[in-house]
């Protein structure tokens, strides 16, 4: 009996320590893994850059050392990373030329997708080379290659190349069916966040808005593709309207759409021919990673003045407080943090002035005052500039308006300054198909009120609308004081409505329009500053950091394998699953904008 307890004890003691080794190891492992993503390997002289152009294009790129290995799907791709290397190997000599390599490009929004077009543009200044290839070009991965000197496509490739359109889908009859209404109160003819809930289809306010937005977009591009490919607009847009998805790929060689058919193994001699020169007989090149440059220039030395320009990044739904997301997913502006986060930039006497980066289709609009709060805080010690991505409308404009100096791309989504309440009235529901009743005793006439049992009453809705509508008033008044306007001019080109960048700058709710990098100048200039170091915030998490917090990358895994196979009735999963964490007054964009890219 005691060699059997003694036995069993070892052997429990013996996994016990093998259990602590191999986590110990996978610990080490993980992190050495983790830290080889943020090492440069060094560049040789006659590279090509290479910009694999798979996965979605977001504004920061997201650690995961794992997303290939475990199956999570294409990893994100930073516009950060991505301009920096772009930026990085226009002035590095080893550096000849770039690459880009179309694979499975979800796109991103028209504006994240000019910005980093611009800088492809931007590179070409310096004489060196881009050229692309792809099996088949997405509309979005397209625009962006129009620019290559040398644009590739297989011989049996499509170029989907058929025009801009924006969707969204309405719940109203969804809704009818389980016996749910929505009670909806806002301020705004073009606030159309609620139609979704309240209509069948769309508004001809709301139609009239995308209308204009989709043609203001779409002429943007066709500009843009025009002067790349040597193309009249005119001629282009015809193309485009012939079918030129459909055609065949040598139609779209006598057409300029673009330079060549090749296979995949006929694209190194392409590449060896344009590195050819007087020094480069034989075009031998060398090939790195967009990151790998991305990651040299990160490293570089930073400026000895100590003066630091901080760019703060402000993605994702505005929220007071950080709701549940899985891993890896949609990015939020955490209210109850980002004003901390704020306050630390404007109590740092390093730092000489902020650019907030916002990318925001807005959100709450509590939270969107408390951000608003402190970006004054910030004005009244150091200069503030706003650089506008995809998005910065209602809470995301709500944010921008106090800033010195706003700055969007042609493409940006703003405005829509308006604010809405909305709140379910599941009676029928309850009561009619599911035989349920609640019965209420309380102590004040509204000690009940906002409960999914019952309808608001005509009291009750008079309340909310004129809570509503003082909300509104605080919103024209904020950026009516932000931008130098009257209250009742903010007013007129308020309503809800959407806004292209270009549209923007004309009714004054922008000053210029540009990149990051452009607001970055603006900052500088106003800081009176010009050797600095250009700092990012909030510090992204590591890897490492993102596991310690419970967020497992299996989720990740899940996430991205249910946007695989929902596809356009993920948002509606979304919508549902984060709808109870939402604060009922919004700030908000118009619903989720589907963009054909």
């Amino acid at each position: 009996m005691k060699d059997f307890l003694k036995y069993t004890l070892a052997t429990i003691v013996g996994i016990l320590l093998l259990a602590l080794i191999v986590g110990i190891f996978s610990l080490l492992t993980l992190t050495g893994l983790a830290s080889m993503s943020s090492v440069s390997e060094p560049i040789q002289s006659n590279s090509v850059m290479v910009i694999d152009l798979d996965g979605m294009l977001d504004e920061r790129s997201v650690d995961n050392p794992f997303a290939e290995f475990m199956g999570s799907g294409n990893e994100s791709l930073g516009l950060n990373d991505l301009l920096t290397s772009i930026k990085s190997a226009k002035e590095n000599d080893d550096i000849k030329g770039i690459f880009i390599k179309v694979g499975s490009f979800s796109g991103g929004t028209p504006a994240t997708l000019q910005e980093l077009r611009d800088a492809l543009v931007d590179f070409k200044k310096s004489k060196k080379f881009i050229a692309s290839y792809g099996d088949n070009y997405g509309q979005g991965a397209y625009y962006l290659c129009s620019v290559a000197d040398s644009l590739l496509i297989n011989p049996e490739g499509m170029v989907e190349l058929a025009g801009m359109s924006l969707s969204t889908m309405y719940y109203k009859n969804l809704m009818a069916k389980v016996g749910v209404k929505a009670q909806v109160f806002k301020v705004g003819t073009y606030k159309s966040a609620v139609e979704p809930y309240l209509l069948d289809d769309m508004s001809e306010p709301n139609r009239e808005q995308l209308t204009v937005l989709t043609d203001e977009i779409w002429d943007e591009m066709l500009e843009d593709i025009s002067k790349s490919r040597k193309l009249s607009k005119e001629n282009l847009d015809a193309l485009v309207d012939s079918g030129l998805v459909f055609k065949d790929a040598k139609y779209y060689v006598k057409n300029k759409i673009v330079d060549k058919l090749v296979f995949s193994d006929g694209v190194e001699a392409v590449v060896k021919n344009m590195m050819k020169n007087d020094k480069n007989k034989d075009g031998e090149y060398f090939e790195t990673k967009f990151a790998n440059v991305a990651n040299s220039a990160n490293n570089a030395p930073k400026s000895m003045s100590g003066d630091i320009v901080a760019v703060y990044y402000a993605t994702g739904d505005i929220v007071q407080d950080e709701s549940p997301t899985s891993f890896g997913s949609d990015e939020q502006i955490v209210g109850s943090k980002v004003v901390k986060d704020l306050k630390k930039l404007a109590d740092d006497d390093d730092i000489k002035a902020v650019v907030l980066r916002v990318n925001s289709p807005g959100g709450s609009a509590y939270a969107s005052e408390q951000i608003w709060h402190q970006v004054m805080n910030i004005k009244s010690k150091k200069p503030i500039v706003v650089s506008m991505g995809g998005y910065a409308a209602s809470g995301g404009y709500y944010i921008s308006c106090a800033a010195d100096w706003i700055v969007a791309e042609p493409t940006t989504l703003t405005g829509s300054i308006g604010i809405f309440g909305m709140f379910p009235d599941a009676s029928e529901l309850m009561n009619d198909k599911l035989g349920l009743n609640v019965a209420t005793v309380k102590t004040n006439e509204f000690a009940d009120i906002g409960g999914y049992y019952r309808p608001f009453n005509e009291k009750e809705s008079a309340l909310l609308q004129g809570y509503i509508n003082r909300g509104y008033e605080l919103f024209t008044k904020r950026c009516a004081d932000g931008r130098g306007l009257s209250q009742d001019s903010i007013k007129v080109i308020g309503e809800g409505r959407v806004w292209t960048g270009v549209h923007a700058k004309k009714l004054g709710l922008v000053d210029q329009l540009g990149s990051l990098e452009d607001a970055i100048a603006v900052a500088k200039k106003k800081a009176k500053i010009e050797e600095c170091t250009v700092k990012d915030y909030p510090a992204q998490k590591s890897f490492i950091e993102q596991l310690m917090e419970d967020k497992a990358p299996e989720n990740s895994i899940a996430e991205t394998q249910l946007k695989q196979t929902l596809g356009d009735f993920y948002d509606i999963y979304r919508e549902a699953k984060t709808i109870q964490s939402k604060d009922r007054i919004q700030a908000a964009l118009p619903y989720k904008l589907k963009f054909n890219l």
